[in-house]
């Protein structure tokens, strides 16, 4: 799921204490500028830079003109945002931006958004390709202190102001983290803070975790990091992955072998499509098609606890006219009493209810996301029309001739709903298949297909990943249910979140 404001120029690179130092105005495609980070403990390699690359390199481009494009992206508003027979029971809200928080940890594109075609082998990813949290990390407290805490070495720094937690800011209120982007709407944020504090939690009970626990660690903040980082890539893998793509194609792309007397049962991942020679790479047909379904799951507006009103994330007025208190964008110092209430976006389980829900997978986007604020979007204000022109330029093939490379039965043309009859965008098309196959609970075969690969490759070729080095691990934190490990499970442990406000 790709990020909700997208950047539409190649910003300044900054690295060390310099990346907190933005300027308050004015804010084009803020917060998505950052440069090359650090892998953290994983070995340092030219080889894991992580370029964009294709899995069907063999499909032709679909050519669309910008009037074929501008008359789709015009038919996926969705037209009744407050209606609840249009929700996704499936998928808790929390996990919209889960999927945001995660894109933000494996991939990173800054190249201007435009029609003419590029070759996605020449772009470069300006994030590790895998789930190691360098986006939370950085380059650890040797090289970027600012992040932690003096006082307690190893922990992060996570400011409490007015009796509620928020980032490290500069004078700007611009928040002092690896990746700029994890601040650009309150919940990026708490999240964020969130996996700050899950880590600080986890080096603190260090001493009454089993001595295995540490994965052959000395070092204390090593430790905490390597637990923090396998719990964390659990999460990803069989809460967040299962969830979006189905159960089905889960247990198809990650095969569990059951113990035996003389082993433990291990998982490994079945590719078909998603392949590589030398390093990994970051597929086009996932990063600017299959993953960006996060986009329909977007509701029109959010409650973010009891105090705080019903608002959207942003409004289409200019950061610098519009009223702080109008709306859940981020990039500012958190609004007093703004603290999150994470039972309304996570089943923990707590009085009250459940979360709210996600809307479905689809091809109709919130009215919200259609008209994006002009600084974070300059020129193309829909989101869906941004999509579209981004999948043409880099030459994306039709959804119906991946469907067919796939060996899946493609849409008819009666179920796609386009303009008229034809092939259809693969973005537009994996949404319309979750839709039409899993009545929008859930991706479809090839959607699904696409970024179970991706997720579960990615795992794989990290050389640190539980995946690579112990594919039968278990989480060993407390959870609700033994050998399992949930987001509910990490925000439990953190304690953050949890009060009503």
């Amino acid at each position: 799921m790709k990020s909700t404001v997208e950047t539409t120029e190649v910003p300044e690179q900054r690295t060390g204490p310099a990346t907190a130092q933005h300027r308050s105005a004015p804010r084009r495609g803020r917060g998505h500028g950052a440069g090359l980070r650090g892998l953290g403990h994983v070995p340092e390699s030219p080889l894991y830079e992580g370029r964009f690359g294709r899995m069907f390199r063999r499909l032709p481009p679909l050519a669309l003109g910008e009037d074929e494009i501008t008359a789709l992206a015009e038919r996926m508003v969705e037209r009744s945002p407050g209606d609840p027979g249009l929700d996704n029971p499936r998928i808790p809200s929390g996990y919209t931006f889960l999927g945001q928080f995660i894109d933000h940890d494996i991939t990173h594109d800054p190249t201007p958004l435009q029609v003419g075609r590029r070759d996605p082998d020449a772009l470069t990813n300006f994030r590790s390709p895998f789930f190691d949290l360098d986006s939370v990390y950085g380059r650890g407290p040797a090289d970027q202190p600012y992040l932690y805490d003096d006082e307690k070495p190893g922990h992060f720094l996570v400011p409490e102001r007015d009796g509620q937690y928020d980032l490290q800011r500069n004078a700007q209120g611009s928040a002092i983290i690896p990746d700029p982007r994890n601040d650009e709407n309150l919940f990026v944020t708490h999240l964020q803070l969130t996996l700050q504090l899950f880590h600080n939690e986890v080096l603190d009970a260090l001493p009454e975790l089993p001595e295995s626990a540490r994965l052959g660690e000395e070092d204390d903040f090593a430790a905490a990091q390597g637990i923090v980082r396998r719990h964390y890539q659990w999460v990803v893998i069989h809460d967040f992955l299962r969830r979006i793509v189905g159960e089905e194609t889960f247990r198809d792309v990650l095969r569990s072998a059951q113990p035996t007397a003389r082993g433990r049962g291990v998982e490994r991942p079945d590719l078909r499509y998603y392949r590589w020679r030398n390093n990994p790479f970051m597929p086009v047909e996932f990063s600017v098609a299959a993953y960006r379904f996060g986009h329909s799951l977007i509701r029109a507006r959010y409650k973010l606890n009891t105090s705080v009103p019903q608002l959207p994330i942003f409004t289409a007025d200019p950061v610098s006219e519009s009223d702080p208190l109008s709306h859940l964008g981020g990039f500012r110092a958190l609004p007093e009493g703004w603290q999150i209430e994470w039972r309304r976006f996570f089943p923990l389980g707590a009085d009250g209810g459940g979360p709210e829900s996600a809307r479905a997978i689809d091809p109709f986007l919130a009215p919200p996301l259609m008209e994006l604020p002009e600084e974070a979007a300059e020129g193309v204000a829909s989101l869906a029309r941004r999509n579209l022109t981004r999948g043409v330029s880099l030459g994306l093939p039709s959804g119906q001739s991946v469907a067919c490379a796939m060996g899946v039965e493609p849409l008819a043309d009666a179920d796609l709903g386009l303009p008229r009859p034809g092939p259809a965008p693969l973005w537009y098309y994996i949404l319309r298949e979750a839709e039409v196959v899993a009545e929008g609970r859930h991706l479809g075969p090839v959607g699904g297909r696409i970024v179970a690969e991706v997720f579960l490759g990615l795992l794989a070729a990290d050389p640190a990943s539980y995946l690579s080095r112990d594919p039968g691990w278990k989480p060993t934190l407390e959870s609700a249910e033994d050998g399992d490990f949930t987001m509910s499970d990490l925000i439990r442990f953190t304690g953050f979140g949890l009060g009503e406000v």
